[in-house]
């Protein structure tokens, strides 16, 4: 699904608004009707609602949204924060419709929130473009700080859609419990410094012109089931282990076999035909054990990597999970990267080594992947004072070096050479959890092995990655949930995909 730039959103509206025909009025009662039917379903008939309403079309959401729930036999109060001459056209005609609202124009007029009310903020939406402060910040301060249920339409007040909002001890953003925004979602939503303020975030369809959407050039994306359900190939009843490639993992050291056994096993379990561990002598029995179905390619070295085995016969390669930093690992790495010709796959210590050495970059092969997670990626890359400026860093070094950068997290992000990023829609904070990432490298890999373009390999293992996660959770919970689980999980995983045989 894209994600439209707010200057887009806006076009949207326009072009929904001249070619559906539908009038402007119509199509803000569209969208209050939304989000009154989630309100319906959320929240019960007796609870106090105050709804505080700005003087623009977002207040206009709200109006409609009170007259709605009046209607509906809610007790139900809405609050307009500037006097009708001040109101947009559709503001004001809400305006009208609502009759019994209040005007408030000064703190004194505020009114009292108590700790079971709940309020629904419909001051700002999208497009704010500088801090709230002022009376309208001492509104949002008035409702932060009230205790009460809040939920917000469209976005959080004082949130900005499409970059990084003041942090300055004077801004004021209103943090919702919930957030009823409407379909496309904002770019400020997938970033973490964002969720105290949105809350849980619920995408609301409001029939915006698709043939607008589609058109529309766009630089961001989210990836849902629909985006990676066609990356998945159909087996030929008569393939065997030789169709679906040979995977080599180097992975694991003394002390850190548990990265290798969990690489291996994700690997096998996303459809690789062959795979191969190089592991250093520590891990043979280990392995051997763990992991029956997994070869070994065995090095000279007691704990860690040391030996670049002969790769003629690999159609995947990952380095990193559980490899340790030594300096013979380091200088083994090194040589894989200059004899290497098809695009690698980095994670951990392997990403730890490259930071230590950046002048190795140059040699990387085009269309390499790189699966940080923050602390790596800050390592790698540079520190970042924000999400949105870090995303920009991560786009600019998946431009520099022609490699694809999944930089793990809540809504990991997947960032390529020509500038797009994927942000995915599977995943729970069960899966904060060591080894994890590890599980992620087996699978990108072992769909790599199989022939899948490394973008493809990305987008399709990422999500499935997190949908398994999902799937574990259900059964194990959050803070039950292991690494392991998430392999377990993966066939369940891929037949969501293409439905049971």
């Amino acid at each position: 699904m894209k994600i439209l730039p707010i200057p887009l959103v806006r076009k949207a509206d326009a072009y929904t608004i001249k070619n559906e025909p539908i009038a402007d009025i119509d199509l803000m009662e569209r969208a209050a009707g939304a989000c009154f039917k989630w309100i319906e379903l959320k929240i019960g008939r007796d609870r106090k609602i105050k709804i505080f309403c700005g003087s623009g079309n977002n207040g206009g959401d709200g109006l409609a949204i009170a007259r709605m729930m009046a209607g509906a036999g809610y007790n139900v109060e809405a609050f307009v924060m500037a006097p009708p001459e001040k109101m947009s056209p559709n503001c004001l005609a809400n305006y009208m419709r609502m009759q019994e609202c209040r005007i408030i124009e000064d703190v004194d007029d505020l009114p009292v929130i108590d700790r079971s009310d709940v309020v629904i903020d419909a001051v700002f939406g999208s497009g704010l473009t500088r801090p709230v402060e002022g009376f309208t910040g001492a509104v949002i301060e008035h409702i932060n700080s009230s205790g009460a249920l809040i939920v917000a339409i469209d976005v959080p007040s004082g949130l900005f859609g499409d970059e990084t909002t003041p942090s300055g001890s004077k801004a004021a953003v209103i943090r919702a419990d919930y957030t009823l925004t409407f379909s496309p979602p904002k770019l400020a939503f997938f970033f973490p410094e964002n969720d105290r303020f949105a809350g849980d975030w619920q995408l609301l369809d409001i029939g915006l012109a698709q043939e607008f959407i589609d058109s529309a050039s766009v630089a961001n994306f989210t990836l849902e089931k629909e985006d990676v359900r066609h990356i998945l190939k159909k087996r030929n009843k008569y393939s065997h282990k030789g169709t679906f490639g040979h995977a080599l993992l180097i992975c694991g050291s003394t002390g850190k076999m548990g990265a290798a056994v969990l690489s291996a096993g994700s690997c096998l379990r996303s459809g690789s035909g062959l795979v191969t561990v190089s592991v250093p002598q520590s891990g043979v029995a280990i392995l051997q054990t763990a992991v029956p179905e997994a070869m070994l390619a065995i090095d000279d070295g007691q704990d860690c990597f040391t030996k670049v085995p002969v790769l003629a016969a690999y159609s995947a390669i990952a380095a990193g999970p559980g490899l340790g930093t030594s300096p013979e690992t380091a200088s083994a790495l090194k040589v894989l990267i200059q004899e290497t010709k098809i695009p690698l796959i980095f994670d951990a210590d392997a990403i730890n080594l490259l930071s230590e050495n950046r002048t190795w970059m140059g040699f990387i092969p085009e269309n390499s992947i790189f699966t940080p997670h923050p602390k790596e990626f800050e390592r790698l890359v540079g520190k970042s004072s924000d999400n949105f400026e870090r995303n920009r860093m991560q786009r600019e070094f998946s431009r520099k070096f022609r490699c694809i950068v999944v930089l793990k997290g809540a809504n990991t992000a997947i960032t390529t050479p020509d500038g797009r990023c994927f942000f995915n829609t599977t995943g729970n904070p069960g899966m904060a959890t060591g080894g994890s990432g590890d599980v992620l490298t087996g699978i990108i890999a072992g769909l790599m092995a199989q022939g899948y373009t490394p973008l493809e390999c990305c987008l399709l293992g990422v999500f499935i990655h997190g949908a398994a996660g999902d799937l574990a959770a259900e059964t194990n919970g959050f803070e039950a949930l292991i690494a392991g689980d998430i392999t377990e999980y993966l066939g369940k995983s891929f037949i969501s995909l293409y439905g049971k045989f």
